[in-house]
Formats: C-alpha cells, structure tokens, sequence
C-alpha cells in the first residue's frame, strides 16, 4: 500500500508539473503501433468489463449470492467499496480536471475528466474486493493465488484497453492502478478486523491467514 501511495504521489506531482507527457506520448504510440481489427474489438469486449453497467448487474448478482448464503458483513463491505471507489474517482478527477486524449477508432470520447482511470480505479476495486472475499475463506493456497492472479489480469486488461483505445493516458491508468490498491488494502483490512471482532458466518477459518 505505501508504494501505491507513493506512485500516485508522484505521478499527481509530475502531472501537475507538466512533466508526464512525454511518457504518456511514447507509451501511447507503442501501443497504438500494435492496432489491428482483431485487437481492436478485443479491446472493445474488454473495456465493458469495466463499464459501470456491467459492474452493476454482476455487483448485485454477487451481493444477492452473499446475503443468501449468510455472508452479509461481505455483501455490505462490497457495497461500500464499490461505492466509495466511484466516489473516489469523481473526487480526484474533479481536483486534477486533466483534458482527454483524443480517442483512437472514431469512438466518441467520454465527457468527465482524464486523472484518473475510472475504468482503471474501479474495476481493480471491484474485482480486487471479489477477490479478497473469496480467499478470506480459502483454506488452499493455489486456490487463493489463482483467485487473485484472475483478478489482476482482469484489471489490467482493462486498463490497458482504455489506453489502446485512446481514451485514457497511460498515467491515467497507472494511477487508478494506485489509487485502487490504496484503497483495496484498507477495505480488506478493514474487514478482517470487522470478522474478528463480530465473527459469524463470514468468518475465516483458523487456518486462513497462514
């Protein structure tokens, strides 16, 4: 968590002062030089993984899952992490207000601000707090580094989607990235002290820290 803190402290700075750009350029070209038809609409599938309709429908598909199997202390701290990883992101893009990029492939560019990746920051948050429900009570460890190994690749994906796409800088992307961690870790430790100190049917085992 301190080194996300740190990346995005520094990427907020170099922003600020004008200084990203160039990275952003050589990041963009590279990844622009790979376009191809294929590629194009794999990306095209891949960003609605991110989309806020999409999160939404398998958002409630799993908190119904939870609260009917009795895990409701998970199903209300994914609500608020979701929640609040939304809030987050309209927070910082309101205080950094960064321009788009023009968007690649005539799509039509989104109306908020660049700083940063909602895409990038929710869609960590939203499949980095799955995750974290789904291994606090997975005794197998393979199992746990499978579980958020697919959550990983399914964020950054994502991002890098938006950045081939055209519609986010590439340190829009690194910095939701950041910013998501951030607030992943706190969620996730906040929520083995909350099964600890109220221990239930959302409690893992004893064995599940090891």
């Amino acid at each position: 968590m301190a080194a996300a803190l740190v990346l995005f402290l520094w990427m907020a700075n170099e922003l600020l002062r004008g200084e990203i750009l160039r990275f952003d350029s050589t990041v963009r070209n590279a990844v622009h030089a790979w376009a191809s038809p294929a590629l194009t609409y794999l990306m095209r599938g891949v960003t609605e993984l991110g989309e806020v309709p999409f999160l939404v429908v398998l958002g409630a598909i799993l908190v119904w899952r939870l609260a009917a199997s009795g895990r409701r202390r998970a199903a209300v701290i994914f609500v608020l992490a979701v929640a609040g990883a939304e809030a987050l992101d309209q927070i910082l893009k309101l205080v950094f207000q960064r321009a788009r990029p023009a968007a690649y492939f005539g799509l039509v560019q989104p109306a908020t601000y660049s700083f940063p990746s909602g895409h990038a920051l929710v869609a960590t948050i939203f499949y980095g707090v799955v995750a974290a429900i789904l291994t606090v009570r997975e005794p197998s460890r393979p199992r746990r580094i499978a579980i958020w190994t697919l959550a990983a690749l399914a964020a950054g994906l994502i991002g890098l989607s938006r950045v081939y796409l055209g519609v986010h800088y590439p340190s829009d992307v690194l910095a939701g990235y950041a910013a998501a961690v951030i607030w992943v870790s706190a969620v996730r430790i906040a929520y083995r002290i909350w099964l600890r100190r109220a221990p239930g049917r959302d409690a893992p085992p004893a064995h599940a820290d090891r």
